[in-house]
């Protein structure tokens, strides 16, 4: 019974964009020597010229050294965050920026050791299928006939162009949505303003409140945008089931002379 409440909060923290309260790193601890020491330095884990060229300027920026210290100082205390910093930016090294065909936005990864992978909605291998990605296989069932699959691993995707974009890129260990507002979100609306100005006729997919609040910042002369429910067990059904997100798609993306995304997981 308690593993079923906690798991009905995860899902109503991640449905409604609220966090649960956590202490967060003060002032101090951030000039703490043993913060600075631990900062990773993130600018060395994004691989390809095409997403350095549109992001490379930000790790020079206040907000992102400042961002690399907070996560210092999360490591000094000895509090665990996920993903591991090889991950955080899998997303963009996975699916190139002159790639980039579709766009699915998600809110923070999973608290969970071993289960973030830096794609929003994806876990790792061998990790149980969680309940909003489950969701999103009955949706693809529904719509395209593709059997749910029993892998969570979403890279199949990214590598054809889906963009699985996190808007918060860690979390710390257990506590959804604790890193929000440390400046990832600075970040990955820089990412998002350049598909929008850069690339033309991408398919964005905003599902949720959180997700939709993006929205102001795509144009829609240039590209589509899908809105639905999310896919959370508390809302898939007042407003994801039945979108059809997969099939209209590829329907677009064929009207774009693009290819259509394959979305089997084996």
């Amino acid at each position: 019974m308690l593993r079923l409440h906690a798991t009905l909060l995860c899902c109503l923290l991640v449905a409604t964009g609220c966090s649960m309260k956590r202490p967060v790193p003060t002032a101090r601890d951030l000039a703490d020597p043993a913060a600075l020491a631990a900062a990773p330095r993130l600018s060395s884990q994004l691989h390809g010229e095409s997403w350095r060229e549109v992001l490379g300027a930000e790790f020079g920026k206040d907000y992102f050294k400042q961002l690399e210290t907070f996560l210092g100082a999360e490591k000094a205390a000895g509090q665990a965050y996920f993903p591991t910093d090889d991950l955080v930016f899998n997303a963009f090294n996975t699916t190139p920026f002159d790639q980039v065909d579709v766009v699915i936005i998600g809110q923070d990864p999973y608290p969970t050791p071993g289960v973030a992978m830096g794609l929003s909605f994806s876990v790792q291998d061998g990790v149980k299928v969680p309940a909003s990605l489950g969701n999103i296989y009955k949706e693809l069932q529904s719509d395209l006939g593709i059997a749910p699959a029993k892998s969570g691993n979403l890279s199949k995707w990214a590598r054809q162009g889906v963009l699985l974009l996190n808007a918060t890129l860690t979390v710390r260990a257990g506590a959804p949505n604790s890193h929000a507002g440390q400046g990832w979100e600075n970040f990955t609306d820089t990412a998002i303003a350049a598909v929008n100005a850069r690339r033309k006729g991408v398919v964005f997919l905003l599902w949720g409140k959180f997700a939709q609040a993006k929205a102001p910042m795509i144009d829609t002369t240039k590209h589509h945008v899908l809105t639905a429910g999310h896919p959370s067990p508390l809302s898939a059904r007042t407003g994801f089931f039945g979108c059809r997100h997969f099939s209209q798609t590829n329907a677009l993306l064929a009207k774009e002379g693009r290819k259509p995304i394959d979305w089997t997981i084996e």
